[in-house]
């Protein structure tokens, strides 16, 4: 399959916030803003335990909604601040419908959507 034609996403992604780029159909070759994502984190608990939970609960949540946006994807480049990026590798690896996902990670502060898609462009060009 040439590069192309290959489903190519591209996730800028901190802790609480993420936005997801890539192609809008098959037919175009320029990546694009498809969405954006939040996570507000756990509110206060008085039992660590619970907290936790709900922190792993709403990152789960999180990361759903971010592939939500990059459905059948073949290849995605990960970037942006702490270690959100890694965590959503390992979570892709364990979920059948990306685990043969090709992921890709870089360290990089947040940007436009419009750097971010040209960013990204260049990972794949």
């Amino acid at each position: 399959m040439s590069q192309k034609n290959k489903k190519q996403f591209g996730v800028w992604m901190d802790t609480h916030h993420a936005i997801v780029v890539g192609k809008a159909n098959a037919d175009t070759q320029e990546f694009s803003v498809l969405g954006h994502a939040g996570n507000a984190g756990a509110e206060p608990n008085t039992s660590e335990k619970n907290e936790h939970n709900d922190e792993k609960t709403l990152q789960h949540k999180f990361f759903k909604e971010i592939l939500a946006h990059m459905q059948n994807a073949e290849e995605v480049h990960l970037t942006g601040t702490g270690t959100s990026q890694e965590q959503l590798m390992h979570y892709m690896a364990g979920t059948p419908q990306y685990k043969n996902t090709v992921t890709t990670e870089s360290t990089s502060n947040k940007m436009s959507d419009e750097n971010l898609a040209e960013y990204i462009a260049g990972k794949f060009n």
